[in-house]
């Protein structure tokens, strides 16, 4: 039966505890202990069947509980501390406001396709999604004026659970939106907020909601409304669900959507950061916008609006990016061609590397990498990737200099340091631990901390974990309809004084969930060899739906585990999210990760437990190939590349069962004092906190992307927009001027001084000329490319030096000189490249112009 009229009911409290409904709604509770205790404390029952929800508990709680609290001094102190804390951190001066001012008029706009920020709003499916989240609390932290913008998903990814045969199941929840800490955004006549977006042959409308995580509020779209069509209620059904019709369907919400909700609610943005390529086709609708609202032509508001956007690739392979034939491309955005006035193959190659190839599917990966001002991977190693993969839109440039920088990922420190660790922290180290920088003295004081102190608060936080996953397990078996025998071998699982480590993360192949397996009779030793010595493992994760290798993975997990009866040795625990990787991160005593290298892009999950100050023993990839990995750690190889995957797997399977056995072990068992202290593994800890809590931390990477992306993109738009886009304009016009002309440009000679044979130091005196055709020496920069000579005969570690101009000879060439030595012995080179140069350009590569001497 259809309802004729419906009411949003709101939790009716006492007025005295009237505080509880804004520490509710903010999800500041998440990262401040005080409220999240004072929830807890409310009702701890209700707190865990809620999943950590404070507005579902205040909706569910009895009306006796919250009068008897109102009775209750020390609740209500609490309350009243929790609250000042809110007020205090929403109104607090911030390193923004010390770095750009109080009168800056800019705002910086993050699109991502999830966000994982709290266990109760399970809209994210793993990594990308909680950095995501993690970025909007360190900017909150940091007090930068950025909106979130994402999709409101009605099933979320999806809750997992194992059948008797171990293998992945789903179930898809359903997110009950009015009991979350959401708020739905209205219009001033109370009307739902709504905009609509244009798809073939129909307007889709959504709705808006708004998750306030500290002081950066998120907006997230629904499209599951009237007067949608049943397919269109859809678009925001499954995160990552659907076929690629329905792909490019939620695209089009989260990028044209996201632009024309930012509108619609009054936000004047300068700088847009596309978190990945999903949201790529925000660069459209604000190009269309341009055209349209302020009459610039196609490529000015090109210009404007590749300006001041960021883009963030976190896919370290090809198959990772999001491809879409040509024709659907055309089919659902090709009206956007025509308000471009660009020709359809044209429109299409703003999607591929390589324009002139017609059959190419469109990229948006390609796509926001050519509206992009700043482009960059998630830590070193993935920039040199990037670099690699994407060094096709950037003809001619050495590689090293294409212009995808790295900015190492981060993990958001308050939510994912055990509540215990946090307030150890907080006693030896000062309440600012989380946010200050590595160089900061702070870290000298780790030494502090007693070491049986530090030992005996992990020791509790194991205890926890155990304790947690064996209840876990318990409910995961009931569910099911398991028998007796296996629900009480469930309630004995793990050992909370054994050396446990933990492998969690999204079971993707080439992350190599099982690569601990393969030798199954050493790894059988190693965990059962020594009844003094002994080792467990518990491992979490999902495979995506689809993802058939991945399940295969799961199932082989724990038929191992049945197989070989080492269910308490050995525990899958179903169903990961937020709340169960915060207990492993910070009860396991090893961090594991194993990919295949080089394709782990980041991984944070490691950050996460060396912030609790467990060691990682990892492969060199990602993240981890950047840290000290021998004082916090243990690596898992020395960084090798190999051909043949089996081999691979083979050497590095040696090498963890070697590092285990010899390492890991006994450092953990053998080097006890008489307290049963194991002082060299909690000095590991300890370095493991010092070195990598405050620089593989989101505080530093948020101000990094603040300094190197948003600062400058930011700036950059107010600098094109001025005098009804003047410069924009003017910028536009020279850059047809410089593709008209700038093949004509011609290296004619170089004369250098020396002979062929010189010494280390020893001054070059340079002397070329070149035919800049129709430009002139304001339009471009020379430089003198010179470095070692490799085995191919190529330029390599090359320096550019910038050559002087010295007018013009007779013949019209522009004559440049400049002095070069050269530092190190061996074979020598150099090369003249021409740039151009603008003072509205964002660098020399923008143009993706650049000519070589032949």
């Amino acid at each position: 039966m259809q309802p004729i009229r419906t009411f949003n009911v709101s939790p009716s409290l006492p007025q005295r505890l009237e505080p509880l409904r804004k520490l509710a709604q903010n999800l500041h509770f998440d990262w401040n202990v005080e409220t999240k205790d004072l929830f807890r404390r409310l009702d701890p029952d209700l707190w865990e069947s809620s999943r950590h929800n404070p507005v579902l508990m205040l909706g569910t709680i009895s009306q006796n509980r919250l009068l008897e609290v109102v009775e209750d001094e020390g609740f209500l102190a609490q309350m009243d501390r929790a609250a000042r804390q809110l007020e205090d951190y929403l109104q607090e001066r911030t390193w923004y406001h010390k770095q750009r001012g109080q009168n800056q008029k800019e705002c910086y706009a993050y699109f991502s396709a999830e966000f994982g920020l709290v266990d109760c709003l399970p809209v994210y499916s793993g990594g990308l999604g909680v950095l995501a989240g993690d970025h909007l609390k360190s900017a909150s932290d940091l007090g930068l004026p950025l909106v979130g913008v994402g999709l409101l998903y009605q099933q979320g990814y999806f809750a997992q659970y194992l059948n008797a045969d171990g293998w992945q199941q789903e179930r898809y929840p359903i997110n009950d939106f009015y009991n979350m800490p959401l708020h739905l955004e209205k219009n001033p006549d109370g009307s739902e907020l709504r905009i609509a977006v244009d798809y073939p042959g129909r307007k889709v409308y959504a709705r808006v909601w708004r998750v306030q995580v500290g002081t950066v509020p998120l907006y997230m779209l629904d499209t599951n409304i009237e007067p949608n069509k049943a397919y269109d209620h859809d678009i925001t059904d499954q995160l990552y669900g659907g076929d690629i019709d329905m792909r490019i369907h939620q695209e089009i919400m989260l990028g044209i959507g996201g632009v024309q909700m930012l509108k619609a609610l009054g936000y004047k943005v300068t700088a847009y950061h596309m978190n990945e390529g999903h949201a790529a086709f925000s660069a459209l609708e604000r190009i269309r916008l341009l055209i349209q609202e302020e009459s610039l032509s196609y490529a000015q508001a090109r210009q404007v609006v590749s300006s001041s956007n960021i883009f963030t690739t976190h896919t370290p392979v090809p198959a990772g990016i999001d491809l879409f034939p040509p024709d659907k491309i055309l089919y659902y955005l090709g009206y956007y061609a025509d308000i471009f006035d660009l020709p359809k193959e044209q429109f299409l190659g703003l999607g591929r590397e390589n324009t002139g190839d017609l059959s190419a599917p469109f990229s948006m990966a390609v796509l926001a990498l050519k509206m992009a001002t700043f482009s960059n991977g998630v830590a070193q190693l993935h920039g040199v990737v990037s670099r690699q993969m994407f060094r096709g839109l950037w003809k001619k440039v050495p590689v090293d200099e294409v212009p995808i920088a790295a900015i190492t990922n981060g993990v958001h420190a308050r939510s994912c340091v055990s509540k215990s660790t946090q307030e150890l922290y907080d006693r030896y180290l000062g309440p600012n631990w989380s946010s200050v920088p590595p160089e900061s003295q702070l870290w000298e004081r780790m030494d502090s901390i007693p070491d049986e102190e530090l030992w005996r608060n992990h020791e509790r936080c194991r205890l926890d974990m155990v304790l947690y996953v064996r209840d876990h397990l318990v409910k995961h078996l009931r569910d099911r309809g398991a028998s007796a025998s296996e629900i009480a071998q469930a309630q004995e699982v793990l050992d909370p004084n054994v050396l446990t480590i933990g492998f969690a993360r999204r079971f993707a192949t080439y992350k190599r969930a099982t690569l601990w397996m393969r030798d199954l009779e050493r790894i059988k030793r190693i965990l059962l060899g020594n009844k003094h010595r002994k080792v467990q493992f518990v491992i979490a994760g999902k495979a995506h739906p689809k993802d058939i290798p991945g399940k295969e993975l799961i199932r082989d997990i724990n038929h191992f585990i049945h197989e070989h009866h080492l269910e308490k040795h050995v525990v899958f625990v179903p169903n990961y999210d937020i709340h169960i990787a915060r207990l492993m991160v910070a009860g396991c005593d090893v961090w594991l990760n194993t990919p295949r290298r080089p394709r782990e892009a980041s991984g944070t999950s490691g950050m996460k437990a060396a912030m609790n100050g467990l060691p990682n023993l990892s492969v060199l990839d990602g993240w981890w190939d950047e840290a000290d990995y021998v004082r916090t750690g243990w690596a898992i190889g020395h960084g090798e590349n190999y051909e043949d995957p089996n081999y691979q797997d083979e050497v590095e399977a040696n090498a963890l069962y070697e590092l285990l056995e010899k390492e890991v072990v006994p450092l953990f068992y053998d080097h006890r004092d008489e307290d049963g202290l194991p002082r060299p593994w909690v000095a590991k800890m300890k370095d493991a906190i010092r070195l990598n809590c405050p620089f593989f931390n989101t505080a530093r990477m948020v101000r990094e992307y603040a300094e190197r992306a948003y600062f400058p993109a930011s700036d950059r738009y107010h600098t094109l927009i001025v005098d009804h886009y003047s410069p924009a304009k003017e910028l536009s016009a020279w850059k047809s001027k410089l593709s008209d002309h700038w093949f004509n440009i011609k290296v004619k000679d170089i004369d250098v001084s020396a002979a062929s044979e010189i010494e280390v130091n020893q001054t070059v005196a340079v002397k070329a000329k070149v035919d800049l055709a129709t430009l002139t020496n304001d339009d471009v920069r020379v430089e003198l490319y010179q470095g070692a000579i490799d085995a191919d005969g190529e330029i390599v570690n090359a320096l550019p030096v910038v050559m002087n101009y010295q007018g013009q000879d007779s013949d019209g060439l522009s004559i440049y000189t400049v002095d070069i030595t050269y530092t190190s012995s061996g074979l020598q080179g150099l090369s003249l490249r021409v740039l151009p140069q603008n003072q509205y350009l964002s660098s020399p590569y923008e143009p993706r112009l650049i000519a070589w001497a032949e």
